[in-house]
């Protein structure tokens, strides 16, 4: 379970199960999504400064990953936010790349899940 706070609002309940042990959900308010999509320009060029490489990881590409999937997940949350919900179950994080000619390339992270009212 994660549960993030938006600034001065209630928390969001974020969780990738159908359901919240001890919660009821009272009312489901539909589907709801955020995306972020990085260049994969960004990714070249963080890869020319990369000095910290170990065992085939890059922190750097790791850090970048995070940020887009932190981007995904916060408009989704603020989607839910607008049509109401405390909460979004059955979340769904996807990661794809989109080719783009001559060698170039984004990458997309996603998130999607339903916005529900929790009691």
């Amino acid at each position: 379970m994660v549960t993030l706070s938006l600034g001065n609002e209630t928390d969001m309940i974020v969780v990738t199960t159908p359901a919240l042990e001890g919660h009821r959900i009272t009312k489901y308010l539909g589907l709801v999504s955020g995306e972020a999509i990085l260049g994969a320009n960004i990714f070249r060029d963080l890869f020319a400064g990369i000095r910290d490489i170990v065992g085939g990881r890059s922190a750097a590409y790791e850090q970048e990953l995070r940020k887009a999937k932190e981007i995904a997940l916060g408009e989704m949350e603020q989607e839910a936010q607008r049509l109401g919900g405390n909460a979004v179950v059955g979340v769904d994080l996807d990661y794809e790349t989109i080719a783009m000619g001559s060698g170039g390339g984004m990458l997309m992270v996603s998130a999607s899940g339903t916005a529900v009212v929790l009691e």
